[in-house]
């Protein structure tokens, strides 16, 4: 067996008994991991220390062994499969755990009996036992002393039979000595003749005084047929051992040698290589004396040229001119000429020096921005701060480093890393682009959607075959400058596999403290990210990785309101398709009342994706009518937007009077990674044994809260004028439309309570309202997540009234002054304020068009 794999197999019963034992450490182990059961020859260590012998019975179990023979004095890990052989370990750990290990005559037999065994064994102890996952046992069993066979006296459930002791004679003459010497020192130049052989195992075997544990040592590091290891053991005299050890290794030494000489007579074809290729470089000097100059030198020399031209940092253009060193001392022909010109390619193509110039004025980068896009007005802030420090620090330039040489570790950070969050189709990317004009930069961008590769990052080392660089430094070429800006899309999609993390490999690259030396695996040198502007978009951030997380700026973008739609397509979206379909813009145009039913009626959406493809297939329906010489120009209508369109997707606040019409049907809010949304909740009753349903694929949270719901509508039975004991008598169904879809989370506890409260009363709940809040068992309403979505999913479905925890008031902040004009908001802190707002009046108890109000003043956000 390969001394390589020896070591590996012994580490991983190491691991093993680790696992099983903290003590295994003061065993005497034979490094080589077989099989009792089905095993290959193996190897042997020497141990330092013994245990003292137990008294060693008459009668033992007898393993038998296939393909390995065990020594005396020695450890093995042993792996057990076999029913029998199980049945004899488990038998053998309630005594005294000594066992006879004998090999077989027949290594390919599986089960062999009595007369299929060899005469000589090893009676060894059982020190260390693990039982796997996959049924298998391991041991660890140490050698003590040799035995022969006797009497078998049991052949079931397994092989167990009389032994007789017989140790090994150990002749006190010179001639020992010497066979031991000798021994030794042919092991020592085995060792030199294989390179894998570790030096500690070297010197642990040249330490060993004792002449039998020197044979059975070195006999398990020699690799021998089974017959020979069989002789070897049962050869009673130490000085026979010996001979018979050292005949062993005289032929194993002149097989290595011979090897050997194998592998220097290649050498020299090598060589001869190598001479034909002085030949030829004299070749080429000659033809330059003759002013002919080869095709090789022309390239070199081009290399040369661009890697003075690249204006390389001190490091890589030192690691250029001795690849390109290397190169010009190689044959065109030979394999690695072609990998080290491509790798001189990459690095005089890298923009080492090439920068684009920015252009700091911050009134122009404000216009670019307000042209590109509406609203976005916090991202549009930090690009201005940007720039204007940049300014400043341009202006300072010599102030500031002067500052700089008394603080080695705080060097100033000149990049930026930021990252956008928020739903689809609100203008994460497009908002790069922008960045990238109102900076005069390069943009560039890369899209780490399901990337699980660590190499997709920092490229392939060079010892591969097709290597190359990652992503990062191949786009930095593709753009020509090192300060771009530079967006990476869908950060949140990474993935993770046997091949690596790319989300730790970008730790580095989206690190201000760390980028200003970034080594890609191929190109092998440091390049400075520093000045490069990061840009990454998520439509999550629980996904990411929280020290990934944490080197970003997190700039989260929000939904767009009505009004934004209405502008966004007004000065966007339209324009874009007018020239998408070849539309002048005398020949179409939307009125407002159109726009507003796209919006209302065929989309329903956090961003603007959906709203452009819609108004790009009205636009096909004018193209088509003027096409065919119908007209020559169309206002498109709201009437006309259901021609071309066909039947409203959606129904506004019509869907939401309908199902809340009925007692028990409650209107909630609630987040979701495309935005806000709004969601019904449904409760009925019927007359049963008092069980509790919930269906609408809910989650484990939300489960709770249903639950946590109906105790307190329970326990507040009497408030609501009814008998507690009638819960008893009734089945109570809760439901979540859209079950396809799982949902999970707190923040639908008070729409529950209140849908649940309708069903009991039999009051309806207010079609204009609706709500969000986590709701305790004694009734308080605590804060949730995703206000201003939810708020905005509200408005979107033209709701006019959101209760909301008092907690969440501040979040209001956020919201644009045309929905806090729209909605009235009412923060509450107890759930009988909201059942007080949402459940309608009786008919006798209500004036004609009275609205609902609170204990407390309703509030609204902008007052």
């Amino acid at each position: 067996m390969p001394v390589s794999r020896w070591l590996m197999e012994m580490f991983d019963v190491l691991n093993w008994m680790d696992q099983t034992d903290e003590g295994w450490q003061e065993v005497i182990f034979n490094p080589v991991a077989q099989s009792a059961d089905s095993s290959e020859e193996g190897e042997v260590s020497d141990g330092d220390d013994e245990e003292e012998m137990p008294p060693i019975p008459d009668e033992l179990p007898i393993l038998p062994l296939r393909g390995l023979v065990v020594y005396p004095h020695t450890g093995v890990p042993l792996t057990i499969g076999q029913p029998r052989s199980i049945k004899l370990v488990d038998d053998v750990l309630e005594g005294e755990r000594l066992v006879g290990l004998v090999a077989s005559l027949d290594p390919e037999q599986e089960t062999p009996g009595p007369e299929e065994l060899h005469q000589v064994g090893t009676v060894a102890k059982v020190h260390r036992m693990f039982r796997a996952p996959d049924g298998t046992i391991r041991l660890l069993v140490q050698g003590m002393t040799r035995f022969k066979l006797g009497e078998f006296v049991e052949t079931e459930p397994y092989l167990k039979a009389r032994i007789e002791l017989s140790p090994e004679k150990v002749e006190d003459e010179l001639e020992i000595e010497a066979l031991a010497r000798n021994v030794r020192s042919q092991f020592e130049r085995i060792a030199e003749l294989i390179a894998s052989i570790p030096q500690e195992l070297i010197a642990s075997v040249l330490m060993l005084e004792d002449p039998l544990q020197t044979v059975y040592t070195v006999a398990n590091f020699q690799r021998m047929e089974l017959e020979d290891a069989q002789e070897l053991l049962e050869l009673d005299s130490v000085a026979e051992k010996l001979r018979k050890l050292n005949a062993l290794l005289t032929r194993e030494v002149e097989v290595l040698e011979l090897g050997q000489k194998i592998q220097n007579e290649a050498r020299s074809e090598i060589e001869d290589m190598q001479r034909e290729y002085f030949l030829r470089e004299q070749l080429k000097a000659i033809q330059r004396e003759l002013g002919e100059e080869d095709e090789q030198a022309a390239e070199v020399a081009e290399l040369r040229k661009k890697i003075e031209e690249a204006k390389m940092p001190e490091e890589a253009e030192k690691q250029a001119l001795r690849e390109l060193g290397r190169l010009e001392g190689l044959p065109s022909a030979a394999a690695e000429y072609g990998v080290i010109r491509t790798y001189l390619d990459w690095l005089a193509d890298i923009p080492w020096s090439k920068t684009s110039e920015d252009i700091l004025d911050i009134t122009h980068a404000r216009k670019v921005l307000d042209q590109d896009h509406y609203g976005l007005d916090d991202v549009k802030e930090r690009i201005l701060e940007f720039l204007a420090v940049r300014k400043l620090r341009q202006e300072r330039k010599e102030e500031l480093e002067a500052a700089e040489e008394d603080d080695e570790i705080r060097k100033a950070r000149e990049g930026v890393i930021l990252c956008f969050v928020g739903p689809p189709g609100v203008g994460k990317t497009s908002l790069g682009r922008s960045i990238a004009r109102a900076m005069e930069r390069e943009f560039v961008r890369i899209s780490l959607g399901g990337v699980r590769d660590e190499a997709e990052i920092r490229g392939h080392r060079r010892t591969y075959i097709g290597a190359m660089p990652g992503r990062i430094m191949q786009a930095l070429r593709r753009v020509e400058s090192r300060n771009p800006v530079f967006m990476m899309d869908e950060i949140d999609k990474l993935g993770r596999d046997f091949r690596g993390d790319p989300s730790s490999a970008l730790l580095e690259v989206l690190d201000p403290e760390q980028n200003t030396e970034f080594r890609d695996h191929y190109i092998e040198v440091a390049f400075d990210l520093s000045q490069v502007m990061f840009i990454t978009t998520a439509n999550l951030l629980d996904p990411i990785p929280g020290p990934l997380r944490d080197r970003m700026e997190i700039i989260e973008l929000s939904s767009y309101t009505e009004y934004d739609k209405l502008q966004i397509a007004k000065e966007y979206l339209i324009p874009r398709q007018l020239r998408e379909n070849g539309l002048r813009e005398e020949e179409a145009s939307f009125n407002e009342d159109a726009l507003q039913t796209l919006i209302r009626s065929y989309t329903r959406e956090a961003g603007v994706r959906n709203l452009e493809r819609a108004i790009g297939g009205v636009l096909r329906k004018v193209v088509t009518r003027i096409a065919e010489g119908e007209t020559e120009q169309v206002e498109v209508t709201s009437d006309m937007v259901a021609e071309f369109l066909g039947r409203p997707r959606f129904y506004h606040t019509e869907e939401i009077e309908q199902r809340t019409s009925l007692p028990g049907v409650a209107t909630g809010l609630s987040w979701t990674p495309f935005g806000g949304d709004v969601l019904f909740i449904e409760a009925t009753s019927f007359a049963g044994d008092g069980d509790f349903e919930l269906t609408g694929s809910l989650g484990e949270v939300m489960q709770e809260s249903a639950r946590a719901a109906l105790s307190y509508v329970r326990t507040r039975a009497k408030d609501f004028k009814l008998d507690p004991e009638s819960f008893e008598q009734l089945d109570i169904h809760l439901h979540v439309p859209t079950g396809a879809q799982p949902k999970d989370g707190p923040s639908a506890g008070v729409t529950m309570v209140t849908a649940l409260a309708s069903m009991a009363t039999g009051q309806p709940i207010r079609a204009d309202v609706a709500m969000t809040g986590e709701i305790t068992l004694r009734g308080q309403v605590l804060p949730v997540g995703g206000i201003k979505e939810k708020v905005l999913a509200a408005h979107r479905a033209g709701l006019k009234t959101v209760i909301l925890p008092k907690r969440n008031e501040i979040d209001l902040e956020e919201l644009s002054e045309e929905v806090r004009k729209d909605l009235e908001f009412i923060p509450v802190e107890e759930m009988s304020e909201v059942l007080e707002v949402a459940l309608e009046k009786p008919a006798k108890k209500r004036s004609p068009r009275k609205r609902a109000t609170t204990k407390k003043k309703a509030v609204r956000a902008n007052a």
